[in-house]
């Protein structure tokens, strides 16, 4: 398509047809917000007819370019697009936005409509998730093939996902780094929900992108000649580029353009009756889509079987490269075979480790194993043992497998949703358990579309120390436990953090949480003890009983050296004593009822849990006549045994609450 062709009355149509197909399924539901989809079409016809390597009858094949919707309220414009260019969404589903079961849902959810790269709603996740899908990319171009994988990152972005900081994060990071196929549109509408932007925005936006080193332009958002070339030198800047569009919230509706009135709520059917007639359209019809329009703009069918026939030749004549070849495996979830020969092995000789540092030996042996294992911290890494030994550091214009977040954990989580959504790659990201409070909103929106990535986050309890409450995650792990399709793993020692990592490689369903400790925590003889393998099962009886079963000591992590040592003290007084070792909830809550019982059996109520956090939620395992040992206030600065000892944590308190239970 070419610029000259924009003088042709079917586009001036097409783009009133997505401006009216849009407002007129927000109507429909009573609910939506039909402004930007107004204000968004020309810019979104461009992209889709012209600019963005597509395939509406294959939407997810690798080499296509990524668009991600930011503005994620402004759901009615995508399925509008995705409908009229001819994916499989139906008028029917246009019709039935936001309604229950419908695949037009209030905001884009991803593996839920064909078509919708990522999950867009918490405004600047977007902005974020697009900077690490740009990451992907370039790192396939560099590490396996650039011809295959040289595909852009489209955005179309508001003011909301703007003033968000996790955007300030994520845009600092691009300009760094110089992804130059990231591309953001931003809608610069000047409107909010609470009225002009004014009210609390007046900075130069283009000036800060500018000083994050972004190519920025500014272009009128109804001229399709501006926007269009703004998007050709984009193309072609080895920048990040941000095109500021100044748009007209709610366009044509002639009571609410530019304003508030057009942004959360249906337009009314006066006023869209109304816009309407602006438009030269018939005020009694709704849902219309003129012969033509549909004609033309299914012809993104016609250019996108093209664009991946030629795509697929390029793929079919390089499978016999190496890089290639490993690539195609992994992305298909296909792990070659022997990878778990990577994972370190660790005997009681090895001495006390901190699991954080059998964690770093457990990342070296599977990158040895695993081409395109990559990740890094926000800016822990000599902490959180993340840093991968045979490989270098991702450098401006340079991809590598080691990233360096900086302090960005916001932006740091929203990226590895990013790379998880490029084929192939397997990434983690490493922080202090405490600053998972940064990264929840990406946390969630990973369980919530089913990405996998794996997060290492260390230092896990009040026995870090000296750093304080400020730094002791105590309510963490109840937070985390109660958010769905979220792994959390809580190793006891070395060979279980091995065996964590194993889990959360295997994991390709949702993210996985390994939270690793500070301090060194003795390595299990596993002659003595179970194999740790049982961390699979999330629970396992670590140590049985001798004699008749009396009392069961369930713990994890750091404290389950204290449930042994307990338990042998109780063994020498006849007090017939198990010790669970139960690292992962989730993963023993995927078992079934057998083994549950058998591990927790209803025959041994009486049961003390330990652990240095809080105690809500451990209720479900000691039932009504047991006792939890853990934390309901938050911790102090001091040495780390030292706060142990005054909290609780220690064999000592755990064979005295377990002896006024047992009497």
């Amino acid at each position: 398509m070419s610029s000259s062709q924009f003088s042709d009355p079917v586009v001036r149509q097409s783009i009133d047809t997505i401006r009216l197909l849009s407002a007129d399924a927000v109507e429909k539901a009573n609910s939506g917000h039909p402004g930007t989809p107004m204000e968004a079409a020309p810019i979104a016809y461009l992209l889709y007819m012209k600019h963005l390597r597509h395939n509406p009858r294959n939407p997810d094949w690798a080499g296509r370019d990524r668009f991600v919707l930011s503005c994620g309220h402004a759901s009615a414009l995508i399925y509008s697009m995705l409908h009229l260019t001819g994916y499989e969404l139906s008028l029917d589903d246009i019709k039935n936005f936001r309604q229950f079961g419908s695949k037009t849902a209030g905001h884009p959810e991803f593996r839920h409509t064909p078509g919708v790269e990522t999950t867009t709603g918490p405004l600047g996740q977007g902005v974020a998730v697009a900077v690490g899908m740009a990451m992907g990319g370039q790192f396939l171009a560099q590490q396996v093939d650039a011809e295959l994988f040289d595909y852009r990152t489209w955005v179309i972005c508001s003011d909301g996902d703007l003033m968000e900081g996790v955007s300030a994060e994520a845009a600092s990071l691009a300009g760094h780094l110089k992804l130059g196929t990231l591309n953001y549109i931003y809608l610069d509408n000047k409107i909010t929900i609470e009225g002009d932007t004014g009210l609390a925005f007046s900075e130069d936006v283009g000036a800060r992108y500018l000083a994050y080193g972004w190519h920025v332009e500014r272009v009128e958002g109804e001229n399709l000649a501006e926007v269009d070339a703004a998007m050709e030198r984009a193309k072609n800047d080895s920048r990040p580029s941000l095109i500021i569009a100044r748009t007209h919230i709610g366009q044509g509706a002639p009571n609410k353009q530019d304003t508030a009135g057009a942004h959360g709520a249906p337009l009314g059917k006066e006023e869209l009756e109304l816009t309407k007639q602006v438009y030269g359209r018939d005020a009694n019809v709704v849902f219309d889509i003129p012969a033509e329009v549909s004609a033309h703009m299914q012809q993104c069918q016609i250019r996108g079987a093209q664009l991946e026939a030629d795509w697929q030749q390029q793929l079919d004549a390089k499978q016999s490269s190496a890089p290639v070849n490993s690539w195609l495996a992994l992305s298909r979830g296909e792990l070659p075979t022997g990878w778990e020969a990577g994972l370190p092995v660790f005997t009681p000789e090895d001495g006390a480790k901190a699991t954080r540092q059998a964690s770093g030996a457990a990342i070296n042996g599977l990158a040895e194993k695993l081409s395109l294992f990559l990740g890094g911290s926000a800016d822990l890494g000599p902490s959180n043992n993340t840093t991968i030994k045979n490989a270098g550091s991702w450098l401006p214009g340079k991809s590598d497998r080691n990233i360096h977040f900086g302090i960005r954990e916001h932006a740091m989580g929203s990226i590895l949703n990013g790379l998880c959504h490029t084929p192939g790659l397997i990434p983690f990201g490493g922080t202090f358990f405490v600053f998972a409070d940064y990264m929840r909103p990406a946390m969630r929106l990973a369980a919530l579309m089913g990405l996998a990535p794996i997060y290492v986050m260390t230092h896990d309890s009040i026995g870090l120390g000296e750093d304080g409450p400020t730094h002791q995650p105590v309510e963490h792990l109840a937070s985390l436990r109660a958010m769905p399709n979220l792994t959390v793993i809580r190793p006891a020692d070395a060979n279980e953090t091995s065996e964590a990592w194993k889990a959360a490689i295997s994991n390709r369903r949702g993210p996985t949480v390994l939270v690793l400790s500070r301090q060194g925590l003795p390595t299990l003889d596993r002659q003595k003890f179970a194999p740790a393998a049982g961390l699979h099962k999330g629970g396992y009886v670590l140590a049985s009983e001798q004699g008749p079963l009396q009392l069961v000591l369930i713990a994890s992590g750091s404290e389950v050296q204290h449930a042994l040592a307990a338990r042998e003290a109780l063994q020498q007084e006849g007090i017939g004593t198990r010790v669970v070792s139960l690292p992962s909830w989730e993963l023993f809550e995927q078992q079934d009822d057998a083994y549950r019982r058998q591990v927790l059996p209803d025959s041994a109520p009486r049961r003390v849990a330990m652990e240095a956090g809080s105690c809500f939620g451990w209720e479900r395992y000691v039932g009504q006549q047991g006792r939890i040992i853990g934390m309901n206030e938050f911790g102090a600065s001091a040495p780390a045994d030292e706060l142990m000892e005054h909290y609780g944590f220690t064999a000592e308190n755990l064979i005295a609450v377990a002896k006024e239970l047992i009497d």
